[in-house]
């Protein structure tokens, strides 16, 4: 597991509440600051979906039979690790907080 992936398995899956004034306090515009954790979490969503689909692309077997249809304990196992992780909303929202996140304002 990489480094990346144990920080995003590390967050805390529960929702909970959050200090508005501190967030909007970040950027100075709470819809800006919303803006950018919800443009990460975007990209999270994107990024362990791509990993899931390829580790899980190791398991498929191509072949003519529909029929034959096995369960792999292993392809399981994957699939509940990628369940339990939290919400990539919610892993966006504590990069913002610790200031793992780099953003800038377009120059208009």
């Amino acid at each position: 597991m990489s480094t990346s992936k144990r920080s995003l398995a590390s967050v805390n899956p529960l929702v909970e509440t959050r200090d508005v004034i501190a967030i909007k306090n970040r950027t100075g515009n709470l819809y800006e600051s919303i803006t950018v954790m919800s443009r990460r979490a975007s990209q999270i969503a994107v990024t362990m979906k791509e990993e899931l689909h390829r580790k899980l692309d190791e398991f498929t077997v191509h072949g003519d039979n529909l029929e034959e249809i096995h369960e792999n304990k292993e392809q399981i196992e994957i699939s509940r690790i990628y369940e339990r992780m939290a919400n990539p909303a919610l892993q966006s929202i504590n990069e913002f907080a610790d200031d793992k996140i780099y953003y800038r304002k377009k120059q208009q």
